[in-house]
């Protein structure tokens, strides 16, 4: 209210106190991230785009629990029906290919932010983020592959916790993400660069927070609809026996030893842990490399064939 429309009027004791604060205080302007957005890739490219080899564990604070469940994992498995419609949890359904499209639920009288919506095309989910204030349930509430999300403003950084979430992954190739886990969530947004950067909590299979990040551009016109949706239809891809599941047996793993060394790296390396995060764990790479035999030169490209070349 402008300060010349309290002048001259009569209010209850308090209230003018009131209107003269409110008056005094500046409104803060929350960032703005509606619109529809494309990843970018040039973090994680293997991981994210190919996949990632079996085996490859390295950099993940991952403890034995989840090294076993993911050393009996067999790629085949996602062939099975009840397997290939399997959602992405909310911590890893955005590093991949998809398209995300961001808006706000308003109170349509006061205007209140009350959620911040995400469609992701990937799966076609749609994920609530609760602006309101509203606590997370309890523990016996429904798990689902968004989980529970609810997010305040830090100055212009939306922070975002995540909870009830069902199991998943971490990463594609068998590591494995308990529904224990809890998601903390930091979007910022400078122009039309979207950075997303999550910190993963899992008191089953992590020893150490994971901390991963991915950036996203605006795209600068509305994309078709068809280019937004994922129809996922489970067929029968492979013949199989009624209740087979394709796994490996624990050490009986096939690919045991074929990312150490096709990269050249240790055993110690590729078994991940928390220790392979830190730059301190290059001495205990260069050490185990000495009783490793160097991967051989790639062969030279085949010489050009002599003669016959073309006319003057």
């Amino acid at each position: 209210m402008p300060l010349a429309c309290v002048v001259g009027r009569v209010f209850k004791p308090g209230m003018l106190l009131f209107i003269l604060l409110a008056w005094a205080t500046p409104a803060h302007a929350q960032i703005d991230f509606s619109g529809v957005w494309q990843p970018v890739y040039q973090e994680d490219v293997p991981e994210r785009l190919a996949g990632p080899a079996l085996r490859d564990y390295v950099g993940l604070p991952i403890n034995d629990s989840a090294r076993q469940f993911a050393d009996t994992w067999d790629p085949a498995r996602i062939s099975l029906p009840e397997e290939q419609c399997r959602v992405h949890v909310s911590p890893y359904i955005y590093r991949g290919p998809t398209m995300l499209r961001i808006w706000e639920d308003k109170d349509p009288q006061t205007q209140q932010l009350l959620a911040i919506k995400h469609y992701i095309s990937t799966y076609e989910q749609t994920r609530t983020i609760y602006m309101d204030g509203r606590p997370h349930p309890g523990p016996n509430a429904a798990h689902t592959w968004m989980g529970f999300s609810t997010g305040h403003y830090e100055g212009d950084m939306l922070v975002i916790e995540t909870t009830h979430l069902k199991q998943g992954w971490i990463r594609r190739n068998g590591l494995p993400m308990s529904d224990k886990a809890t998601m903390t969530e930091y979007w910022v947004r400078n122009g039309d660069l979207l950075q997303h950067t999550f910190v993963l909590v899992d008191p089953v299979y992590l020893t150490e927070p994971l901390v991963k990040s991915q950036d996203f551009t605006r795209s600068t016109r509305e994309l078709a609809p068809g280019t937004r949706i994922w129809v996922c239809e489970p067929v029968v891809e492979v013949d199989r026996p009624e209740g087979e599941v394709p796994a490996y047996m624990p050490n009986e793993h096939p690919f045991k030893n074929e990312f150490g060394e096709q990269n050249y790296l240790p055993e110690v390396a590729v078994r991940g842990g928390a220790e392979t995060m830190y730059p301190e764990f290059q001495s205990k790479i260069i050490e185990g490399r000495k009783s490793m035999t160097p991967p051989k030169p790639p062969a030279p490209p085949p010489a050009a064939p002599s003669g016959g070349g073309a006319p003057r």
